[in-house]
């Protein structure tokens, strides 16, 4: 298909007299036009009529487009006999121009300025003047005059002052190539700009939602394009006509309306007036779907039209039904509540019900509805039931043994004595304090706090006080000594950065970070200057001011509100900055990224533990883990061979199923570890395995005794069995490929298989893994670093 290229023209102004300068091709109207002259239709609006013979009265024989080329054979008395289209006839020559509309070539004229007048007449009022060289587009010409842009303005010249080169050259006007105007429209991140178009081709530029573009050309579903300054090639389905926010995009927030007119239907218009056309009438009781509502009139979509009704016609109950609006669910807001371990939010009201996800201590949750001890809540933006009995009504405090929960601005530091010597961990801030644990040398530690020349810290699930002299924030090189051996492998995915991060943002992964939260102005019904309570349902708080921002949150209708700022939204809306106090929220896209790519995290000590190959041995020295791991650790002392076996037999690391085991019996001195008897056996787990919320020991040890474990050496191997199957054999054997399965990702084009949702949970398993090869002098570790286009 041709495109209709208009071009731009030059008026000149000359120092001598005027003159003309004659056209090459035929004159506009002549009396005779020579043998077989080419020329082109030339109609304002509508099409020339191809007569039967030269009068009006004659029948038609076809109907030519402007622009339309025609063979003139002959002119007299004002009719043309031509040939078009494969047909021939007469047409009126005032219709046929000597070049093809838009594509005049004109003379020079003397002095001064040219008058742009508000129609082709000398009389006409001036629009603007014209100074020589201006550039102008012709849009069509008649009766020496030539309807024109320029500066922004339209009106007429006289077409004997235009030119079709610059004054002062002699080169032809190039026709400019034909662009459109488009926005970047990603649903998260940045859009890549490439050198050409190739999802190989290398990145030139990394555009932003609602970046204005140029685009040149479209083609095989890439796109040239201007953007920045700079020249690229960008996916077409990532491109838009108008502004992400602004224009023909959606409001956001829309709400569910019916059509109630007592007789007739109603009429749905162009646009919010009595004499708007008519889109379309619409009958009673027809559901339409209200975007907003002002002066009387309802922008809406109804039977895949849009458009606008009176709103009095309008009502949220159906016509001829019973039925009430829906009235938002009553919740209360609740906290996790458990002295150890995590909550499971189970899919049914029973023990026995599959796992959703786990929950840790001080979450906060919604309660939707209680029943015979079980709890129906809404958290991480899931639905499940846990048991009543872990929920608080206040947020607990931090429980020794565990992370302080909701404790700010906490970092790693690392043990620094002398290799052999270790730091005693200490129940209080003094020296005679009893010593709770001894770290060695290279211990990652969470620090909380410091103060008089002692830190708060975390270390290897114990909680305590040590001297900060003996803390320090440079990593070491890696843990234990230069006897432990590390291979990597690069594993390489068939996704951008870019796509992966889309993917986790469409299923809201959550963090415990504080963004400034923004809602729309009709969002909120004031109260005073700084309270609000939310307007209706389906209203999520944003991470800025523009419906383009992500959704950091919901707000539940009348949720009262504390408001800190308004400010102009990207969208022209105003928004309100309003406190957002929930624990877990949303995950911004430059934090979803962050914790994504693995460049932020391979050559950190630590926290590239989240890349150790789980499903690969250690080759540990048995004696070794004995004496520096496992000795004091309870029914788990000495059984370093028991790991061993357990983890070559199943396909699992050693050191994370005696990290597994360490944190599920309590160093190995929890009642399920030490023996629980069962129809007159004692059974032993030491992974909790089936150990249900409210019911741990009984349930923890009838699954044992099923299973048959009954020596602790039984459950060390057969519970390695069960973690083996949940995620390592399952492909996902790395805890960065338990949290974010790029395979799935890659496979199917969304999120799936996903152990966790908190969007940092990979990095922060893994300060204990590490501790404890820092306890070792030998040990071999595969790495597997996924690598993304």
């Amino acid at each position: 298909m041709k495109k209709l290229i208009i071009p731009t023209f030059c008026f000149a102004v000359l120092s001598t007299v005027a003159f003309e300068e004659k056209i090459s091709a035929a004159p506009l109207h002549a009396e005779q036009a020579n043998i077989e002259d080419v020329m082109f239709v030339q109609v304002n609006s509508g099409s020339l009529n191809m007569r039967k013979n030269g009068a009006e009265g004659a029948s038609i024989v076809a109907k030519l487009a402007n622009g339309t080329q025609v063979t003139v054979y002959s002119e007299s008395k004002g009719w043309a006999k031509i040939k078009a289209n494969g047909k021939e006839g007469y047409v009126s020559t005032k219709y046929l121009s000597a070049t093809k509309p838009g594509t005049l070539t004109k003379t020079a004229v003397s002095t001064g300025s040219l008058n742009m007048r508000k129609s082709g007449k000398a009389t006409a009022s001036i629009v603007a003047i014209l100074s020589k060289g201006t550039k102008v587009t012709v849009y069509s010409e008649s009766n020496g005059w030539a309807k024109v842009k320029a500066n922004g303005k339209d009106g007429y010249v006289s077409t004997k002052y235009l030119s079709a080169t610059k004054p002062g050259t002699g080169s032809t006007a190039v026709t400019p190539e034909k662009t459109t105007t488009k926005y970047v429209n990603v649903s998260s991140g940045t859009l890549n700009m490439r050198k050409s178009g190739s999802e190989s081709a290398s990145i030139v530029a990394k555009l932003s939602k609602g970046t204005k573009v140029t685009v040149y050309s479209e083609s095989k579903g890439w796109a040239k394009i201007k953007a920045n300054g700079k020249d690229g090639h960008v996916s077409t389905k990532y491109l838009s006509t108008s502004k992400p926010g602004t224009g023909s995009v959606t409001p956001e927030k829309t709400t569910t309306k019916y059509v109630n007119v007592s007789s007739g239907t109603l009429n749905m218009r162009k646009s919010g007036s009595e004499s708007a056309s008519i889109v379309a009438k619409l009958s009673k009781g027809t559901e339409v779907t209200v975007y907003s509502e002002s002066k009387g009139w309802a922008k809406i979509k109804a039977n895949g039209k849009d458009g606008y009704v009176s709103t009095d016609y309008l009502t949220t109950i159906k016509p001829g039904t019973n039925s009430k609006p829906s009235i938002p669910e009553k919740t209360t807001t609740k906290y996790v509540n458990v002295s150890s371990g995590s909550l499971n939010m189970r899919n049914k009201p029973s023990d026995s019900a599959s796992v959703i996800v786990k929950l840790a201590r001080g979450v906060e949750v919604e309660v939707i509805s209680e029943s015979n001890g079980w709890s129906k809540i809404k958290a991480y933006g899931g639905e499940g039931y846990v048991s009543t009995k872990y929920l608080s009504a206040t947020k607990p405090g931090s429980v020794p043994g565990l992370n302080p929960d909701g404790e700010a601005n906490t970092l790693f530091k690392y043990v620094n004595v002398s290799d052999g010597s270790s730091l005693n961990m200490r129940s209080a801030a003094s020296a005679t304090a009893s010593i709770i644990a001894k770290l060695v040398n290279n211990t990652a530690v969470t620090v909380y706090s410091e103060s008089n020349g002692w830190s708060r810290v975390t270390a290897n699930g114990k909680t305590g006080y040590v001297s900060t002299q003996y803390l320090t924030a440079k990593a070491p090189e890696g843990p234990g000594s230069s006897n432990g051996s590390v291979i990597r492998i690069d594993k390489e995915y068939n996704l951008t950065m870019e796509k992966m991060v889309e993917v986790q943002m469409a299923v809201n992964g959550q963090t415990d970070k504080k963004y400034k939260t923004y809602i729309r102005e009709d969002g909120l019904t004031l109260i005073n200057s700084t309270k609000g309570t939310v307007r209706g349902t389906g209203w999520r708080v944003r991470g800025g001011a523009g419906s383009n921002y992500w959704a950091v949150g919901p707000v539940s209708n009348n949720q009262s509100l504390t408001i800190k700022s308004k400010v102009r939204g990207s969208d022209g809306y105003y928004w309100y900055e309003v406190d957002y106090n929930k624990t877990w929220v949303n995950a911004s896209p430059e934090d979803m990224e962050y914790n994504l790519n693995p460049n932020n995290f391979v050559n950190d000590p630590v926290r590239s533990f989240q890349f150790v190959k789980l499903s690969q041995v250690t080759n540990m020295n048995v004696s070794e883990v004995n004496n520096r791991i496992l000795s004091g650790k309870g029914i788990l002392q000495g059984k370093a061979a028991t790991f061993t076996a357990a983890g070559e037999k199943y396909g699992v690391n050693e050191i994370y199923l005696i990290s597994h085991a360490l944190l599920e019996t309590g160093n190995g001195t929890s009642p399920l570890a030490t023996g629980v008897k069962v129809n007159g056996k004692t059974v032993y787990n030491m992974y909790g395995v089936g150990a249900f919320d409210g019911t741990a020991l009984s349930s923890g040890a009838q699954y044992a005794y099923n299973a048959g474990w009954f020596t602790p050496e039984a459950a060390i191997i057969g519970g390695a069995e069960f973690i083996a199957k949940g995620y390592i054999s399952a492909g996902q054997d790395t805890l960065y490929k338990m949290r974010w399965n790029p395979t799935a990702a890659e496979k199917y084009g969304y999120a799936s298989h996903q152990y966790a949702t908190d969007i940092g949970w990979a990095t922060k398993q893994v300060k204990q893994i590490y501790n404890l090869y820092s306890l070792l002098d030998s040990y071999k570790l595969t790495i597997e670093v996924p690598k993304y286009k």
